[in-house]
C-alpha cells in the first residue's frame, strides 16, 4: 500500500513546461525525518544520516519506515508556497543535537545534466555528491547536478525547504539575481567601472576562451572569463564604461557571454547612478582571493577633505553594505564607509569577514587620506559584534569604537551557525577549541582600555537581548576610565536610522583622538594568534610559546630614562621598536626579570627575554601562524587528485566543487579549480593551495607536502610516531607552501572512499569555528563525536609536531 502511493505521489508531480524554454519540476510531496546531528563552529561534527550514507548502510527511505528508535520518516507535502515542511514541527531548526532531512526523488527517463535549486536548507546531497545550502533562503543558488536514467535521490538537510529541478535549454547561462555592481557617480570620469555577475556551466565540458561583453548606452567593454569547470558555476567580474550615463537613477547594462565571437547567453544586469552627495558603492577586486567585492560610502558633506574623520561602519545579518550606508546622514566632519563582511550574513565579521574589513579600511584610508588620528569604528547587531571583536583585536587602529545592540561573542549569542562552544572536559575538544580563542572578546576585554567605547542598546531589544550590553558595561566598569552607556527606552532591536546614527554617538567620537605612536607610552595587549593580530604600537608578540593560547605583554615605555621594561604571558619571541628613543642612546630593557641592552633606533627580538636574531620566515609568524583556514587565503587554488581510481577522483573533484559553491554562497568568493597535474608552484606563486586527495592520489602532494610530518595515503595516516590503518580514516592539516614566505597548503583528505566522504562537510567556513592546526579522525565521529578523533593540535614554532601541543588517542 505504501509503494503504491508513494508513485502516485510521484506520478503527481511531473515536470511543467515553463515559457523560458526550459522545463520546470517543482518538489510538491516529500518525506521528513528527525534525525541526530550536530554542525556547528567546530571542527568536530556528527550526523547519522550521513554516516550511513557514507558508510553504505542508509535504507531508501519509505513512508512510514523508521530510521532509528522514536524517528520514522515521515509523508510531507507542499503549501501553496510550495514549501516543505512537517506540519506542527516549525519552520525553524537547530543546528546542534537533532535536524532534519527530506528525501526527494526525481525519475528521469534519460541521463542528462539540470539545474538544482533549493531554499532554506543547509545542504544537500544529490545521487550522493554533496552541495552547497541556501539556509538563508536567497534563492539565487543555481547548482548543476548530473542525472542519472532512472531514479535520482536527493537527501536535504534542513526544516523548511522550497526545492526545483530545471532542465536547461541552454547548458551555458548566465544569471543576474545575485549581482556585485557599483554606483555610478555623477560628476565623476567612470570610463571603467566592475561588476560581477554568475556564469552557470550546466555542460560536461571545462569552459576555456569565452569573454563577458557588456554594454552601457551605446559603450561595449570585453572581459576574458576565467576557466570554469564542468559542472560548476562562478560568479565572474567585468569591465563596463559608464561615460555616457549623465542621468541619475537606474539603467540597464547588457551583458553577453562570447565564445570566439558566438553569444552563448546574453542578460541585463541593473547599475545605479546616484547623485553627488549621495550614498554609493564601490567594487574592489579582493586579495583574499581575487574576487570582486564591494563596499558603500556615505560621503562628507562637501566632499571628502584630506585630514577629515573617517568612520567604519560594519552591518548587522541580513543587511547589505549599502542599506548601512544609507542609514547614516552625511556628516560634515568626516566619510563613512561601510564594509560588506563578504555577505550580508557572512562570517559574523571573523576569519574572512575580519579581513574584509581590513582591506575595506585599507582602501579607505587611501581614498580619502584621513587624519590617522581620527579613524572610529560602529556597528550593529552582528555589526555590534563586529565592532566588539575588530576593537579588540586592532585596538591601535580606533580612536573609538560604538557597538550598538550588538552581543559580545559568539560564546555567548552564535546565530544561524551555532555557538562556539565555551569549554569542555574531554582533552581532544579543549584542543580544538583553542582555535576559537581569538574570538572571545571577554577574555580580550583589557585591550578596550586605550578606547573611547560607547556603549548604545535598546533596553526592549528581543533580538539581542540588553543584558549583553550591560554585561560588557560591568566587565569596563571594573577598568575602564573612558566608556559611555546609554540605553534606549522602548527601543526595539531597530528603532530607525538613529539606531546606528544615533548623534551622541559621533559627538563621543568628536571629541577622541588616536594618539600618536610617540605619545604611546604603556602597553597592555592581549592576543591568541600572532597570524591575527600581533602588534599594539612599538611591540610585536612573534610567536608564542603555546599557540592559540592567550598572549599577553605589559611594558611602560620611559624615553626620558631611556628604558623599557615589563611582563608577558605566553610569549615565546617579542619585538621591539626602539625608533623613538634618542638617536644613539643605549636602552635598557628589561622583560621578565630578564636585562639587555640595545642601541636607539633598532628593531630588538627578545626570545624569553633575551637578545635574539629576527625569526626566519620559514618558522611561524604573524605573516603565517597556521590554522586549517589560513590556507584559504592568498587568492586560493583548489587542486583535485587525478591519479586515483576512478571513485577516489570523483570524491576529490566533488569535493572542490562543493566548497566552491559553499565559499560563492558564504563570501561572496570565487576560486580556480585545477587538477593535480595542472599545478605548477611557479605559476601559482605565492598563493593558497587546498589539497584534495591523498599521496597516493593526488599528483601535487609530493611537490607541496613531501617534508610535512603528517602523511595520508591509501589505507594509512602517518602521524606524531603512530600510525592508522583502514579505509576509514579522514585529516584536515595545514602546512606551509614552499618557496613562499606567505601562502599556505590545506588538506581535506582521506585514507579511502569512507574517509574521504567523512571529510565531506566543510564548517571552515562557518564564522570563527575553530579549526587546529591538524587533525586527524575516523568516519565514526559522525556517529560518535569526539572519541572519533585520533589526534589533533598545533605545531610548534618551527613547525613541528611538539606533543606538549597536541593531544592523541590511544
Amino acid at each position: 500500500m505504501k509503494k503504491i502511493r508513494w508513485a502516485l505521489l510521484l506520478l503527481a508531480t511531473a515536470p511543467i513546461a515553463q515559457s523560458d524554454a526550459q522545463t520546470l519540476h517543482q518538489f510538491k510531496t516529500g518525506l521528513q525525518v528527525t534525525s541526530p546531528q550536530r554542525y556547528g563552529r567546530e571542527a568536530i561534527y556528527s550526523d547519522l544520516l550521513a554516516y550511513r550514507l557514507y558508510t553504505n548502510t542508509l535504507k531508501q527511505p519509505v513512508d512510514g519506515a523508521a530510521f532509528e528508535a522514536g524517528q520514522s520518516w515521515q509523508l510531507v507535502t507542499a503549501d501553496s508556497a510550495n514549501r516543505l515542511f512537517r506540519r506542527g514541527m516549525g519552520r525553524g531548526g537547530g543546528n546542534f543535537g537533532r535536524g532534519a532531512y527530506f528525501y526527494l526523488t526525481y525519475e528521469s527517463p534519460v541521463a542528462r545534466t539540470a539545474v538544482l535549486n533549493v531554499k532554506g536548507n543547509s545542504g544537500l546531497y544529490f545521487n550522493g555528491v554533496p552541495h552547497a545550502g541556501d539556509p538563508y533562503s536567497s534563492g539565487w543558488l543555481y547548482i548543476p547536478v548530473q542525472l542519472k536514467k532512472g531514479l535520482n535521490e536527493i537527501y536535504v538537510r534542513g526544516v523548511a525547504i522550497t526545492a526545483s529541478l530545471s532542465l536547461p535549454e541552454k547548458m551555458v547561462q548566465l544569471n543576474t539575481e545575485d549581482p556585485t555592481m557599483p554606483s555610478i557617480r555623477a560628476n565623476h570620469a567612470q570610463d571603467t567601472l566592475q561588476g560581477a555577475i554568475v556564469v552557470i556551466n550546466s555542460s560536461a565540458k571545462e569552459l576555456k576562451g569565452l569573454q563577458l561583453r557588456a554594454t552601457l548606452q551605446g559603450k561595449s567593454m570585453v572581459s576574458d572569463v576565467p576557466v570554469i569547470p564542468a559542472m560548476s558555476t562562478r560568479k565572474v567580474p567585468f569591465y563596463f564604461d559608464a561615460g555616457a550615463v549623465n542621468a541619475v537613477g537606474k539603467t540597464s547594462c547588457e551583458v553577453a557571454l562570447v565564445e570566439k565571437g558566438r553569444v552563448l547567453d546574453q542578460s541585463a544586469v541593473e547599475v545605479e547612478a546616484v547623485a553627488e552627495g549621495k550614498q554609493y558603492s564601490g567594487t574592489f577586486i579582493s586579495q583574499i582571493d581575487g574576487s570582486l567585492q564591494y563596499y558603500a560610502v556615505t560621503p562628507q558633506v562637501n566632499g571628502p577633505r584630506p585630514g577629515a574623520a573617517l568612520f567604519l561602519s560594519v552591518h548587522g545579518a541580513g543587511v547589505e553594505a549599502i542599506g548601512q550606508a544609507r542609514a547614516y546622514q552625511p556628516k560634515d566632519w568626516g566619510t563613512l564607509v561601510a564594509a560588506t563582511n563578504r555577505r550580508p550574513r557572512g562570517f559574523n565579521w571573523e576569519d574572512w569577514g575580519r579581513l574584509d574589513a581590513l582591506e575595506v579600511l585599507g582602501i579607505a584610508r587611501a581614498k580619502f587620506q584621513p587624519d590617522p588620528q581620527h579613524v572610529y569604528l560602529t556597528g550593529h547587531s552582528m555589526g555590534g559584534h563586529g565592532t566588539w571583536f575588530l576593537g579588540a583585536t586592532y585596538p591601535d587602529k580606533w580612536a573609538a569604537i560604538a557597538p550598538s545592540a550588538g552581543y559580545p561573542t559568539l560564546k555567548g549569542y552564535g546565530s544561524a551557525d551555532g555557538l562556539i562552544p565555551d569549554s569542555s572536559s574531554v582533552p581532544m575538544e579543549q584542543m580544538l577549541l583553542r582555535a576559537g580563542n581569538q574570538s572571545d572578546v571577554i577574555k580580550l576585554v583589557s585591550n578596550y582600555k586605550p578606547l573611547g567605547v560607547y556603549v548604545f542598546h535598546g533596553d526592549a531589544d528581543r533580538t539581542v537581548s540588553v543584558n549583553y550590553a550591560r554585561q560588557m558595561r560591568e566587565l569596563l566598569g571594573k577598568f575602564h576610565a573612558d566608556f559611555s552607556y546609554n540605553e534606549y527606552p522602548g527601543g526595539e532591536h531597530w528603532f530607525g536610522d538613529i539606531s546606528v546614527d544615533w548623534k551622541p554617538i559621533f559627538e563621543f567620537f568628536k571629541w577622541h583622538l588616536r594618539p600618536v605612536d610617540s605619545a604611546v607610552n604603556n602597553i597592555d595587549f592581549m592576543t591568541a594568534s600572532p597570524g591575527i593580530s600581533d602588534a599594539y604600537r612599538w611591540a610585536s608578540i612573534q610567536q608564542q610559546l603555546h599557540p592559540l593560547q592567550y598572549s599577553r605583554i605589559r611594558l611602560n615605555r620611559n624615553k626620558t630614562a631611556n628604558t623599557i621594561s615589563g611582563t608577558t604571558e605566553n610569549v615565546r619571541l617579542l619585538r621591539l621598536d626602539l625608533s623613538e628613543f634618542t638617536p644613539g642612546a643605549t636602552v635598557k630593557v628589561t622583560i621578565d626579570g630578564v636585562e639587555s641592552s640595545h642601541t636607539a633606533g633598532q628593531q630588538v627580538y627578545l626570545l624569553n627575554g633575551k637578545t635574539a636574531s629576527k625569526a626566519p620566515l620559514t618558522e611561524k609568524g604573524p605573516h603565517r601562524y597556521g590554522t586549517l583556514k589560513d590556507g584559504f587565503n592568498h587568492r586560493m587554488v583548489f587542486v583535485y587528485s587525478t591519479g586515483g581510481n576512478a571513485a577516489e577522483n570523483e570524491w576529490s573533484l566533488n569535493k572542490a566543487r562543493y566548497d566552491a559553491e559553499t565559499w560563492y554562497y558564504r563570501g561572496n568568493g570565487a576560486v580556480d579549480i585545477i587538477a593535480d597535474k595542472d599545478y605548477s608552484a611557479a605559476r601559482y606563486k605565492d598563493r593558497g593551495v587546498i589539497v584534495y586527495g591523498n599521496s597516493s592520489t593526488n599528483k601535487a602532494w609530493s611537490v607541496l607536502l613531501a617534508d610535512c610530518p603528517i602523511q595520508v595515503s591509501r589505507n594509512k595516516v602517518t602521524a606524531a610516531g603512530k600510525t592508522w590503518n583502514g579505509a576509514g580514516l579522514s585529516a584536515s592539516f595545514v602546512w606551509p607552501l614552499k618557496g613562499s614566505d606567505v601562502a599556505s597548503v590545506a588538506v581535506v583528505t582521506g585514507s579511502g572512499l569512507e574517509g574521504m566522504k567523512a571529510a565531506y562537510a566543510n564548517q571552515y567556513f562557518a564564522g570563527a569555528s575553530g579549526f587546529a592546526d591538524f587533525m586527524v579522525y575516523s568516519a565514526s565521529m559522525l556517529e560518535q563525536g569526539a572519541s572519533g578523533v585520533k589526534l589533533a593540535g598545533f605545531y610548534d614554532y618551527a613547525w613541528k609536531l611538539d606533543p606538549a601541543e597536541m593531544v592523541a588517542a590511544d
